[in-house]
């Protein structure tokens, strides 16, 4: 019974002890909120209202007031070249790496951070010698990804396969940039006449990524150049199965080849098949050259008329105008001449090719979109939108 009697005075000790260990943890949850300097939260009001200038100005003063945060310094780091302060966010970030007080686990981050900084003020060589040490370390993947952007960049091809091929995993394999880098090889060494190593070039391409439709243009030239015209023509029309978007790109080539097999009519007869099954390629101003010259401008008149009722466009339109000139009167001509020139001048601002990515627009072509760094994300053929 004693026993007992001590337990149920033990009862009350228990929850008074814990009542007054959490009245010392609210005390010293209220004490560290009412420390943090009013410039934080002013910082912080004025990222989320997107004025940078004084989030970078308030969150200056509280890391100035408490040095031993180097998180806030951290972030003020990004902060300063977000904003375009490249040289402040350098000297920040290097006088962090030369603080003794700076934790082991966030020295690589600053590193990271500092060769980002030298990358986005242009000094590349510095970002790449700071990037190559972190390989080993716990940002090593931060550090690739870096490289892998330096090396295209630099158009380092080389390098970059190598980077890439480091940097697959499941979530993203890199077949197709690599692909791609493969290609920029074969181009240069087409370029100067070294016809076995771009094949050889291109076969690495394919290995990669068997879908690769510039691997199959390149092809296609290394065939033409060295005189095997069908074969030119069977890389050319494999595209088809690829991706037939892009077989506007090669209309023109397959034309050629036809061409200089004496066969100029089944070129056309190609490019009109593509056409008609295809509306959305780009062939009516090819097509009604081409016809023109072998058939005649009646035959190229029906040929573009065919087009743009099937698929009316800008371009098509100010072809029909233009081939039917002759025909009208000389009230009736300088009437069509000012409706063609204004298509012609809204055709010229409106065909544009675009990133699929970013919708970076551009009137010439690129494989790799200048503004995000996808590849291959250009429409193929320029809309009118």
């Amino acid at each position: 019974m004693e026993l007992d009697l001590w337990w149920l005075l033990l009862f009350p000790a228990f929850f008074g002890l814990g009542w007054f260990a959490a009245r010392v943890d609210m005390r010293t949850v209220l004490k560290q909120a009412k420390s943090v300097p009013t410039g934080y939260y002013r910082g912080l009001d004025a990222l989320v209202e997107d004025k940078t200038d004084i989030a970078a100005q308030a969150l200056a003063e509280v890391a100035r007031q408490q040095t031993s945060t180097p998180e806030l310094q951290h972030t003020l780091g990004k902060l300063y070249r977000k904003r375009g302060e490249n040289d402040r966010a350098i000297r920040l970030h290097q006088r962090m790496l030369e603080s003794p007080d700076l934790p082991s686990e966030l020295r690589d981050a600053v590193r990271n951070e500092l060769a980002q900084d030298f990358r986005k003020a242009g000094l590349v060589d510095r970002a790449e010698e700071i990037l190559v040490q972190l390989l080993s370390g716990n940002m090593a993947l931060a550090a690739r990804r870096q490289l892998l952007d330096i090396y295209q960049q630099d158009r380092d091809w080389k390098k970059a396969i190598e980077t890439a091929r480091e940097l697959r995993s499941d979530a993203h394999s890199f077949q197709h940039e690599v692909a791609q880098f493969y290609c920029e090889l074969a181009q240069a060494e087409l370029h100067r006449s070294n016809l076995a190593e771009a094949r050889q070039l291109v076969g690495e391409a394919f290995a990669s990524n068997r879908k690769c439709v510039r691997a199959s243009l390149i092809l296609g030239d290394i065939e033409f150049a060295e005189g095997n015209v069908p074969a030119a023509i069977a890389a050319w029309q494999g595209i088809e199965k690829q991706n037939f978007e892009y077989l506007a790109m090669a209309a023109e080539r397959l034309f050629d080849a036809y061409e200089k097999l004496g066969k100029p009519l089944e070129g056309i007869a190609l490019l009109r098949g593509y056409q008609q099954t295809f509306p959305q390629l780009e062939l009516t101003d090819l097509l009604y050259q081409k016809i023109a010259t072998y058939e005649g401008e009646t035959r190229a008149l029906e040929a573009v008329r065919e087009a743009v009722h099937a698929r009316p466009s800008l371009s098509g339109v100010y072809r029909l105008i233009e081939s039917q000139m002759d025909e009208l009167s000389p009230e009736g001509r300088m009437d069509a001449e000012v409706a063609r020139a204004l298509l012609f001048k809204h055709a010229q601002r409106l065909s544009v090719h675009r990133c699929k990515c970013c919708n970076f627009r551009s009137r010439a072509f690129f494989w790799h979109c200048p503004a995000c760094g996808e590849w291959e994300s250009f429409t193929a053929n320029r809309s009118e939108s």
